[in-house]
């Protein structure tokens, strides 16, 4: 039986080639876009599942709960030693301090070899490795980082300095020109699904040498966001137990406000990469956002096929009714439809698996991914593939089936079954509005977020990006610093230069507490550190509202704040501000001038208060703002003056526009895949709309004939089609506008500076899709039009 139903239903594809290519083809992208989506939702869901209990393992993060809540990952340092000697809640604690860019410098074979890691370094305390399953493919796990000076590194750098990890045993490193390491153990390679990426940890006892106030015991006042602690619990202890201590913690070590506003608590493993509060990559509503995107392509695709499953009913209304005759069952021939659908289906799976195998390289380039299709190994995925195929055999076949079994053998064989017995134009009119629904909602996504990121790109910031170049400075050294400066200005088309710690806008931004004027306190917010020359104003645009530029100096003595600024300290105007005292880091100072506000960092977030002052010490960056027409000359000139500076650093250079462009990445992945996926969606619909469009010729054609005779012209033929999906796409709009709209709010709203949703973007919706309408069905329908009226009429 089973044999008699494949041969019969590929014996009905041959004979339906258009139809089954048009069903195929749409079920295979369908399939392809759902795979690729589980695959990314599964590569982020499996983020830190592989160490053991997992589930008791936790980060300690910080909360502060002031005039203005603020939240790091982030810990004081000395916090992981006082968890532990004051509490024996966990079985293992350990704390660990990242910093990026590192240079190792070693000799291997008498030759000195640099290699920037930008991935940086840790400091991490020997429990770690027993706290996170980071095996040893090298080493004693029980010994190692247990002296100053030791180091890890993983087998892929043993490769890369070495050229095999035996050989990297007992070799030395030298991190940023500074401390030698020794290499006793190599790690096994980090795996791609985990948020912990460095790939060099040293000991921890060697932090003095990198900060000693972090490495001190009392420096409870600051928070450094990569200072992280993590536990693993004992299996008797919950969550809610050692927040309860943490407070006490807090409340012992802590001095002044600080032990009333700042709240330690624990954050599981499970919510670290998707807790964007605490600097998580991922977002799991984007995740669902993804998940039913691709559930709405498959139904867009299994809408076509039963559409065009119903409306070929008509042409198979004979083969139906003589299978009754001879004694078909209606369950057998039930069964016979759902076999040539899984059949198609078959041929769409393992065609949507080539095709999201062929996709999958760009969608890693994207999202900067490194996934890959291992259907033949994990049980998820396998489990993924089986299920979809079951759901794609029985949602299109199901009903198209049922249609087809329940044919009377009577009517079916005199031809005489009317539209509504082979599910008529209404229920096409539903499937039809469903797929015109869910490519509306994509349209309106798509213009909305290329709205939003059109927007950030082209908004003022309030200082000038455009053609400043960001050198590193790798050592504060006043000396290399000043002839740094004098031979760069020196360069043609260098028109300012300015060193600072920091851009106006960065990732990083430095805050601290002030005390204002006379106040009895410190205020209840901290303002953002910007330490820079007396040059920075002018080479990042930024103006002026009130007061002077600070005069050169080496440290801080004058003070220059923002707009946002002198509205929290509730001072009536900028003037207001100038002339008075304010303190930071315990150096009082007046401040001198009022800054115009700027962004200091992406449009996501509000503009903090901001200090600029000079500070010689935190110069980490060289902003030069370069003539357009002279860049490339410039870069080289540049290049060689810094490394005649820096000798013993490697040379490296970022465009402040491309390092603002990376607030936006995820936005533009974002954008980039919801245009894939609505233009697969729309294409999927289209395949419908046209096979609908055939088959309504098809129907048509002596009606046709009698309009044209009776003096119909043209444009009334054409009529006849535009008319039913003109309908339908207005219906799909009305459903589809109100949902779009609080998608994209809510999307949003993750944007403090962010485009309204006006009926502009509606209508723009509305025209895209009655435009994709048009060209789909107008070949059909003016060949139609146009045909021989004779010959329409002879065709019964």
């Amino acid at each position: 039986m089973l044999k008699n139903f494949i041969t019969i239903a590929w014996r009905n594809i041959r004979k339906h080639k258009a139809y089954a290519a048009i069903n195929i083809l749409g079920l295979s992208l369908g399939v392809a876009c759902s795979i690729l989506i589980f695959v990314l939702v599964h590569y982020h869901l499996s983020f830190d599942t592989f160490h053991a209990n997992k589930d008791r393992i936790y980060r300690i993060v910080t909360e502060f709960h002031d005039e203005v809540a603020d939240y790091s990952q982030g810990t004081p340092t000395p916090l992981g030693k006082a968890f532990r000697k004051d509490y024996d809640y966990a079985e293992k604690t350990a704390r660990v301090i990242n910093y990026g860019d590192a240079l190792v410098t070693f000799q291997n074979a008498g030759v000195t070899k640099k290699f920037l890691e930008q991935p940086g370094i840790s400091y991490a305390e020997p429990d770690y490795f027993d706290i996170f399953n980071f095996p040893l493919v090298e080493g004693d796990k029980a010994t190692v980082l247990h002296a100053p000076g030791e180091a890890l590194i993983t087998e892929k750098l043993a490769k890369k300095y070495f050229g095999d990890a035996n050989t990297a045993m007992g070799k030395t490193i030298r991190i940023n020109n500074g401390a030698d390491f020794h290499i006793t153990g190599i790690l096994r390679d980090i795996p791609v699904n985990t948020d912990r990426r460095e790939e060099i940890y040293l000991s921890y006892d060697n932090l003095k040498d990198r900060s000693a106030k972090l490495a001190g015991d009392s420096s409870w006042g600051s928070v450094y966001s990569q200072a992280m602690c993590f536990t693993r619990l004992r299996p008797t202890v919950t969550a809610a137990q050692v927040n309860r201590g943490l407070a006490v913690v807090g409340k012992k070590y802590q001095k002044g406000r600080d032990a009333q506003t700042t709240i330690f608590r624990l954050q599981p493993l499970a919510d670290i990469h998707f807790n964007p509060t605490f600097d998580g990559t991922a977002d799991k509503k984007y995740l669902w956002a993804l998940s039913f995107i691709g559930l709405f392509i498959l139904i867009t695709a299994c809408v076509n096929f039963i559409n065009l499953a119903t409306a070929q009913a008509l042409n198979r209304s004979t083969e139906v009714g003589i299978r009754k005759v001879l004694g078909g069952l209606r369950s057998q021939l039930f069964w016979q439809f759902i076999a040539e659908t899984a059949l198609i289906a078959l041929f769409a799976v393992v065609i949507g698996y080539a095709l999201a195998g062929a996709i999958l390289p760009a969608l890693n380039d994207l999202f900067k991914t490194t996934i890959d299709l291992t259907f033949l190994t994990d049980p998820a995925a396998i489990g993924f593939c089986v299920a979809l195929l079951l759901v794609v055999i029985f949602l299109s076949g199901s009903y198209p089936g049922l249609v087809l079994s329940r044919f009377q053998p009577v009517q079916a064989l005199k031809s005489r079954l009317l539209q509504h017995q082979v599910g008529g134009f209404s229920l096409r009119r539903i499937l039809v509005v469903t797929q015109f629904a869910i490519s509306q909602m994509l349209i309106i996504g798509v213009i909305v977020v290329a709205g939003q990121l059109h927007y950030v790109q082209t908004t003022d910031l309030g200082f000038n990006k455009e053609a400043i170049v960001l050198l590193p400075v790798p050592v504060n050294d006043a000396v290399k610093i000043n002839t740094l400066r004098t031979r760069i200005r020196e360069t043609a088309g260098v028109d300012k230069l300015s060193f600072c710690a920091n851009p106006p806008a960065t990732e990083s931004n430095s805050s601290t507490n002030i005390h204002f004027d006379n106040r009895k306190e410190d205020e209840h917010w901290e303002v953002s550190k910007k330490p820079a020359d007396i040059d920075y104003l002018s080479t990042f645009g930024l103006h002026l509202v009130a007061g002077r530029n600070f005069f050169p100096a080496d440290s801080n003595r004058e003070y220059l704040v923002n707009e946002t600024m002198v509205r929290r300290l509730n001072l009536s105007s900028p003037s207001e501000a100038v002339g008075k005292q304010m303190s930071i880091q315990g150096k009082p100072g007046p401040i001198v001038g009022v800054v115009r506000d700027f962004n200091n960092f992406s449009l996501h977030s509000d503009i903090l208060p901001i200090c600029i002052f000079p500070s010689a010490r935190d110069y980490a960056t060289c902003a030069v703002k370069l003539d357009p027409a002279h860049i490339h000359t410039d870069l080289i000139a540049m290049e060689k003056i810094w490394n005649e500076t820096f000798p013993d650093y490697l040379y490296s250079y970022t465009f402040l526009d491309d390092k603002i462009a990376k607030f936006y990445e995820s936005d533009i992945s974002l954008l980039r895949m919801i245009e894939g996926f609505a233009a697969i969606a729309v294409f999927i619909g289209c395949l419908g709309l046209y096979g609908l469009t055939s088959f309504m010729a098809v129907r048509k054609t002596k009606e046709i004939g009698v309009r044209k005779v009776l003096g119909a012209g043209i444009p009334g033929i054409l009529w006849l089609f535009g008319r039913e999906f003109t309908r339908l796409v207005i219906i799909a709009f009305v459903i589809a506008a109100p949902a779009a709209w609080w998608v994209m709010h809510n999307y949003l709203q993750d944007f403090k500076y962010r485009i309204p949703i006006g009926p502009g973007i509606f209508l723009l919706s509305i025209a895209a899709t009655a435009t994709i309408v048009v060209f789909t069905v107008s070949y059909q329908s003016i060949r139609t039009a146009l045909a021989n009226p004779v010959r329409a009429l002879r065709s019964e």
